[in-house]
């Protein structure tokens, strides 16, 4: 059974690439049709007018800017919905890059190193996937995958550990962004006074540090303790709705 065909416009700046993504289509997703290239954004959106495609193979950088591929990417997703949009980058240390054009529509990102462009990527994209990497960038989103479960395995130990409960958390997270025990006292979702908040600095003292280390922690060392304990997510301090 003959597989059925989709177009393609390929974007790339540099003549020679341009050349080697047209030959891994040719002779590697021989169901794609490249319909037109492009090597510069005026170019592409003409193609664009002439002949709308089924997939858009876009590299980021063009004419030496690293942004004008997102705003491509931005301008396909809202006039084009129906496109799909497949990045083929060498921005292979830039990943604000590749956060920026995910959150402007791109269906997947192939780096241009490792295993390069590959049918099955290609068929993944046509066939409605999301999120399509390429090995490099898988490689790193375990790692980050891997830590952040890590991370948050040790942070529940913690809290187990010292005994942590839900406003010893939302204590110690204010204390953390600057807020005085007053303010704290007078959040919607702490039902203490300023007293009861030393006191509770005071156990909370006892609870994570050792006996010859508690006199004169403040509350500065106090955060710093539980942040290094991981009782505290520095990547996560967010004040509680007032």
């Amino acid at each position: 059974m003959e597989t059925k065909k989709f177009k393609v416009i390929i974007v790339e700046d540099v003549k020679l690439e341009l050349k080697g993504t047209e030959e891994i289509f040719r002779h590697e997703i021989p169901d794609a049709e490249v319909i037109g290239t492009a090597m510069t954004e005026q170019e592409f959106w003409t193609l664009m007018q002439q002949s709308v495609p089924d997939l858009v193979l876009l590299d980021l950088g063009l004419g030496g800017s690293t942004t004008i591929g997102v705003e491509i990417c931005r301008n396909i997703f809202q006039r084009y919905p129906g496109v799909h949009v497949l990045i083929f980058t060498g921005e292979v240390l830039n990943e604000r890059l590749w956060v920026d054009v995910l959150d402007a529509g791109a269906d997947g990102i192939i780096l241009k190193t490792g295993e390069l462009l590959t049918q099955t990527d290609v068929r993944a994209v046509m066939a409605g996937k999301k999120l399509v990497f390429n090995y490099p960038i898988l490689e790193k989103i375990v790692e980050r995958f891997r830590r952040s479960v890590l991370n948050d395995s040790k942070r529940q130990e913690a809290f187990i550990s010292y005994d942590i409960d839900e406003y010893d958390e939302r204590f110690l997270r204010h204390l953390a962004l600057g807020y005085t025990k007053e303010m704290i006292a007078g959040l919607r979702g702490m039902p203490f006074g300023v007293k009861s908040l030393e006191k509770r600095q005071s156990d909370l003292v006892s609870r994570l540090f050792p006996a010859g280390e508690r006199v004169g922690v403040n509350a500065t060392r106090l955060v710093v303790r539980a942040i290094e304990l991981r009782i505290l997510d520095v990547d996560n301090l967010q004040a509680d709705d007032e």
